[in-house]
């Protein structure tokens, strides 16, 4: 993609700073954060130009991967994957009342998820990667920008390792923030599931609604741990690349699914 094409890429999602701020980067040599405001957004948010920020926005802004009918709306959100926290402030302003927990491993994302989300009280970012065990894990770029990078442990670490990361299971994390039940866990965690679900008995029945992106093509056995620890919800349907279940407490399935 020239020059040109990329500077109405980015002004057809971000507007007037997106583009600002991808000509700023040119001359720069570098990205750079650019401010977005939106009217039903009680804050603004940033967002790296040019960089997979922008798809990110994307996909959950413009898109709206997280659009989704509630029964009534969730009192606590786990959003862990959270990159630079779009989908927490997605949560955030749609259910300003929400106890909003967000986990991101990779160090410049988690720099910006806290600023991003540093005006919403509600939102606690953590430092973290999900796993289904506690102790620590290594970190490693796949290529995909700021979007695609994976954990592992350290015997199976390569020379891509960025950095070490604590890794977190999830009766951990509900014990630590004083959770009792979570009723939205939104799950994007780049082939981690595959552990995360390979043992669900101490937490399954607490989670009233999951939306996961599964990671099929980069881990292989992502899908068959994830339905085979998932068992008794009662809707599913699919968003974009996301599966939604939902026992049919907070989250239904729309009309159409």
């Amino acid at each position: 993609m020239n020059f040109f094409k990329q500077s109405k890429f980015h002004y057809r999602i971000l507007g007037w700073p997106g583009l600002k701020g991808h000509w700023a980067a040119r001359f720069r040599g570098a990205p750079g954060e650019v401010e977005i405001h939106r009217p039903d957004w009680a804050h603004p948010c940033w967002v790296r130009v040019p960089s997979s920020d922008v798809l990110t926005y994307y996909q959950v802004v413009k898109k709206q991967e997280y659009a989704f009918d509630v029964h009534r709306a969730p009192e606590v959100i786990i959003d862990a994957g959270a990159n630079i926290g779009l989908a927490a402030l997605t949560f955030a302003n749609r259910f300003p009342e929400a106890k909003i927990i967000a986990l991101e491993p990779e160090a410049s994302n988690f720099a910006l998820l806290q600023k991003n989300t540093a005006a919403y009280p509600n939102v606690t970012p953590v430092q973290a990667a999900l796993w289904h065990q506690d102790g620590e894990l290594q970190l490693l770029t796949a290529g995909g920008g700021h979007w695609g990078f994976l954990t592992r442990e350290a015997e199976e670490a390569t020379t891509q390792a960025l950095h070490p990361v604590r890794a977190v299971s999830v009766p951990t994390l509900m014990a630590e923030h004083g959770l009792e039940k979570i009723d939205l866990f939104k799950i994007d965690i780049e082939g981690a599931e595959k552990q995360v679900f390979a043992e669900t008995s101490a937490w399954l029945p607490r989670v009233d609604s999951l939306i996961a992106e599964l990671h099929e093509r980069t881990t292989p056995g992502c899908t068959r741990s994830f339905y085979g620890g998932t068992a008794g919800f009662a809707h599913e349907w699919l968003l974009g690349e996301n599966v939604y279940l939902s026992r049919g407490g907070c989250l239904t399935p729309p009309a159409t699914a």
